[in-house]
């Protein structure tokens, strides 16, 4: 269906090499856009761009997008070949948990730079070529990447990983209401329990609980994560912004 169709589109996916960023990464992919994707390591970057071009055209640039240069670095990188960028997605992202009394400073440091400011640096970074992209009928798409223990109070002690999600959620909206105007949507995704590095060990010991709590009963496959990339990023999602979407099992809204 070409309600769906991403053919012609430029997509960034950060954080793409692996996980829900990969999930996303295939399904823009798949849909007919042509993806850059980024990662701090090298040797993933290069091992995902083999294992993703199988799906369409894909470029790995390796960036560290916990600092305000390496997303200026990406951005001008990404601009030196493209002259437009139709959809940013906003996933790198890290954890770290630890009891409350032994909570470090450089686990608030980290996360929230990673999370939180990297998306409002990244966004900026590629301003222009957003604008480039978006018409009024057909907006350029931030996607940014939340998390459902940004809607609900989480069960672990990851303090600085929840309150960075709940950031994120509202720096989208604020960015919304900001960049509607240039024919630029701003929507996040809340992701639930996926099968990703940073969730293995969680759903190594508790995945069958997590699942009987959704429910839908099971943990999100990546086809899930996939379609509502698609759905944000293509003329079915176009008047979508300012959205948070939990893609959970409905586990944020429900239990």
């Amino acid at each position: 269906m070409d309600l769906f169709d991403l053919t012609g589109k430029t997509a960034v996916v950060t954080g793409g090499t692996r996980g829900i960023g990969m999930m996303m990464a295939r399904g823009l992919l798949q849909a007919g856009a042509r993806v850059y994707i980024s990662s701090r390591k090298a040797d993933a970057c290069a091992a995902a761009e083999q294992e993703l071009k199988q799906y369409g055209t894909v470029k790995a640039i390796p960036a560290d997008l916990s600092t305000e240069e390496e997303c200026v670095r990406l951005a001008e990188e990404v601009r030196s070949q493209e002259k437009a960028l139709h959809i940013l997605v906003n996933n790198a992202g890290a954890t770290w948990g630890a009891p409350l009394e032994e909570f470090p400073a450089a686990a608030w440091d980290k996360v929230v730079d990673l999370n939180l400011k990297s998306p409002f640096f990244l966004t900026r970074a590629f301003l222009d070529l957003l604008e480039a992209a978006g018409g009024q009928g057909d907006p350029a798409r931030v996607i940014n990447v939340g998390s459902i223990d940004g809607l609900h109070v989480p069960t672990l002690p990851t303090y600085s990983y929840s309150a960075s999600k709940a950031g994120v959620h509202h720096l989208t909206r604020v960015l919304a209401r900001e960049l509607g105007p240039r024919n630029i949507t701003v929507n996040a995704v809340a992701p639930g329990p996926f099968e990703s590095k940073m969730m293995a060990a969680t759903l190594d010991a508790f995945g069958d609980e997590i699942a009987a709590m959704a429910p839908l009963r099971r943990i999100g496959h990546p086809d899930d994560m996939a379609g509502v990339a698609v759905y944000l990023s293509s003329r079915a999602g176009a008047y979508v912004t300012g959205a948070v979407i939990p893609v959970d099992g409905g586990i944020a809204t429900t239990v």
